[in-house]
């Protein structure tokens, strides 16, 4: 059996993801939705690099809702606001088609119950499975730091930090807009209430509720706790140049409160480069847990050893997550799909 797959988007990771999909043996690609003029009427095979498939690359929506496929892997930038694909998403979800994303939405809920419905109702019209994936949101947090859990007998805080160098990214409104690199250090907001803050915070609070309520603690609230390092002098990136004084790394950091002190905390930094103060050396994922036992687990990509190829290792990991998925979101029954966890810590194990 192979699963037809539509590929929505094909920006640097979209293209990974078109490259796994046409590569694998199991996969068959059925349809390309592109952004871009000037990619509309190619073949994908040229946008991948690869030899031609017969699959054109097309900007109507109403030709990809058309198609027979068993799931679209839906990988646009993200965009101001955070609901801003939110249309898309349910109107393919209702046409029939199975939905992998990789721009958050992994427990929408979090957002309110009305908020989530809207995914759920066109689930339940087209029959179809909604998930969310990647590096961060989708494996660090959900998969390692919940399972490395289940050795607890108690736990006081887990935190998870995660930094990684964007000066290599090609996209410049991604990061010089959505990163804040070259932004003015004086009109960082802290306390999260800027357009920025508040397009990351919608994704990344969804991370720290999903852990808590696979752990079956009951999340008050999500705090910011955000600062910004400026550029000693300029840095030349693939993107453009980062100038002296203005913002050349971001720490956002969120702490999850439940029973009125922070227990989860989640810290994203990035960074333009390893020049700038305080980033000399990192590694990509730092996760701990302090309790009974506590553990720290430190984890980093590897970039592959073929000089010659342009695509990182975390384009290699997020395209990884989602065609990994593409059998269990199949098969799963219509709704927003959670993967099953085996026996993490919990406080209590019933309710009440």
């Amino acid at each position: 059996m192979k699963y037809r797959v539509i590929q929505w988007a094909t920006g640097s990771m979209g293209k990974t993801c078109l490259r796994a999909v046409i590569d694998h043996p199991d996969l068959e690609l059925a349809g390309l939705y592109v952004y871009s003029e000037r990619k509309a009427g190619l073949d994908a095979g040229e946008i991948a690099r690869r030899g031609a498939t017969g699959v054109i690359a097309t900007r109507n929506i109403d030709e990809i809702l058309a198609l027979d496929a068993d799931v679209v892997i839906h990988a646009p930038r993200i965009q101001f606001p955070y609901s801003h694909h939110n249309r898309d998403i349910c109107r393919i979800l209702a046409s029939g088609k199975n939905l992998i994303t990789i721009n958050g939405h992994g427990f929408p809920v979090w957002h309110g119950a009305a908020y989530a419905a809207e995914f759920e109702e066109a689930c339940r019209r087209g029959n179809s499975t909604f998930f969310s994936t990647g590096l961060n949101p989708g494996f660090v947090v959900e998969k390692i730091a919940a399972a490395a859990t289940g050795i607890c007998t108690d736990i006081e805080s887990i935190s998870v930090r995660e930094t990684f160098d964007v000066s290599g990214a090609p996209d410049h409104e991604y990061v010089f807009t959505v990163c804040g690199m070259g932004s003015d250090p004086g009109r960082f907001d802290p306390a999260g209430s800027g357009p920025v803050a508040q397009l990351i915070t919608a994704m990344y609070a969804e991370v720290i509720a999903l852990l808590a309520h696979r752990l079956g603690l009951v999340l008050e609230q999500v705090e910011p706790d955000h600062r910004v390092t400026a550029a000693s002098g300029d840095i030349t990136a693939r993107a453009g140049t980062v100038k002296v004084g203005t913002v050349a790394a971001t720490n956002y950091r969120w702490h999850g409160i439940i029973g009125g002190r922070r227990f989860i905390t989640l810290e994203v930094n990035w960074v333009m480069g390893s020049t700038v103060p305080g980033f000399e050396h990192f590694d990509h994922w730092k996760i701990s847990v302090r309790g009974k036992p506590g553990i720290d687990i430190v984890m980093n990509l590897v970039e592959p050893e073929d000089a010659t190829v342009r695509t990182r290792s975390e384009q290699y990991g997020v395209a990884g997550s989602v065609i990994n998925a593409i059998p269990e979101v199949c098969a799963a029954p219509a709704g927003i799909f959670h993967f099953p966890l085996f026996a993490p810590w919990r406080r209590r194990f019933v309710e009440g």
